[in-house]
């Protein structure tokens, strides 16, 4: 799966470069396509994240990332233009992802909150990602450069950056299949450490579902998919989604 998906980026060619287009609104996401195959609750959910809001859009191009960055998120956006893929936008706070019809009444007052990956305003120090949805598959891939703050050893990302990445994509992938989830289950084995600065591709799709019980597995691998850095295992468990997380957990 992985080497078909390296295969048909570089189909595209190298020489994708991000230019104006009258089907791609100003934040990146494509305009009047529908999937090939609608899939719900997962379709309904891109639907929702991808509705236009006034909160800053964090997964979009800026002056920090690489040329291999903006060359991978330019492949991946041209993929979007079948309706294969979709273009994840990504807020600063965990709020602005859930739709307004499926806010708690406790959601809808914000809080002075940050989302982990988005918790530093300067561009390029921590998390620089993007994430690309392919509802047909179930899968979710996130486009992941590290900042020079995630480092743990010198030179390389912090392994729990690296984890808090992947819980991030995979957790975005369960989402999609299961509503409001949460993480029971992560288990990462680490093969070879990410450079400071450098682009990989975490890889994630939903295995099984079983009831409330999600099952998933992801990759990370260098941009060319010769290079495994980690790979993981995941069960999320679905939410009741007319409760609070704090009312579930005392109930």
């Amino acid at each position: 799966m992985w080497r078909n998906c390296v295969r048909l980026a570089r189909g595209l060619g190298r020489s994708a470069v991000l230019r104006p287009d009258p089907k791609v609104s100003r934040c990146g996401v494509v305009r009047g396509l529908s999937p090939a195959v609608p899939c719900s609750p997962l379709w309904n959910s891109v639907t929702w994240l991808s509705q236009a809001r006034q909160s800053k859009d964090y997964a979009l191009p800026n002056s920090s990332w690489s040329q291999g960055m903006m060359d991978l998120y330019s492949r991946f956006l041209e993929m979007c233009k079948d309706g294969t893929w979709k273009r994840i936008p990504s807020y600063s706070n965990s709020i602005d992802h859930i739709p307004e019809s499926l806010k708690l009444t406790s959601e809808k007052e914000r809080k002075e909150t940050r989302f982990f990956p988005r918790n530093m305003n300067t561009e390029g120090v921590g998390f620089e990602y993007a994430m690309f949805l392919n509802p047909s598959e179930k899968r979710m891939v996130c486009l992941f450069q590290p900042g020079p703050y995630l480092e743990g050893h010198p030179g390389f990302a912090h392994g729990g950056s690296t984890a808090t990445i992947i819980d991030s994509t995979i957790g975005g992938c369960a989402i999609f299949a299961a509503g409001r989830v949460m993480t029971a289950n992560l288990s990462i084995n680490y093969r070879n450490p990410i450079p400071l600065g450098s682009v990989v591709l975490v890889d994630s799709k939903v295995d099984q579902v079983e009831g409330r019980k999600v099952f998933l597995s992801c990759q990370v691998r260098s941009i060319d998919g010769q290079r495994l850095h980690a790979e993981a295992t995941a069960l999320f468990i679905q939410l009741d989604s007319t409760k609070s997380l704090q009312q579930q957990m005392s109930s």
